[in-house]
């Protein structure tokens, strides 16, 4: 009964944002909405509890910056790692974690294994400019779910290149 519930309001919430994004130019968001919907779906009826709403995913795409920046630098370095291992961004964003890391401090090995931040950067766990902390590892592999950690990424990348200037 709780995933038919589950389904009806899945269900009507793909209805009014087909209304919202109605026109050819929003074919594309629709699919999108229909894959994560999909996806969201089968994960909820496997009883996968961590992940994302809809509408949570959708919200964090659509949300300004702040939603998806780092509270510190530290955390910043280790988003920047986890962006680069999962090819979530370009390869470069390497050296900047590492000049990111000068500044900061905590190239040496051990200080930087010790940051608690860092570490949890490292991780795929973003502490948000908003005091809120996203997994990067539960956003799931959907469209949209790659969007918002792609635009986290960027985010993140934008910051550390300010903050080293």
């Amino acid at each position: 009964m709780k995933s038919m519930t589950r389904f009806s309001a899945l269900t009507i919430a793909l209805s009014v944002a087909g209304a919202l994004f109605s026109g050819a130019a929003s074919a594309g968001w629709q699919d999108q909405l229909n894959s994560a919907a999909n996806s969201l779906g089968q994960q909820q009826s496997t009883g996968s509890a961590n992940t994302p709403s809809l509408s949570t995913l959708t919200s964090l795409l659509n949300g300004n910056s702040q939603s998806l920046s780092s509270n510190s630098m530290t955390n910043a370095a280790g988003i920047m790692q986890y962006c680069t291992k999962n090819n979530l961004v370009d390869n470069k964003a390497g050296a900047l974690k590492d000049q990111l890391l000068s500044k900061l401090g905590l190239n040496n090995t051990q200080t930087s294994q010790q940051t608690t931040d860092y570490q949890q950067g490292l991780a795929g766990l973003l502490n948000t400019g908003k005091g809120q902390k996203i997994d990067l590892n539960t956003l799931g592999n959907t469209d949209l779910g790659k969007q918002v950690k792609t635009k986290a990424c960027d985010i993140v990348l934008k910051q550390a290149k300010k903050f080293i200037a």
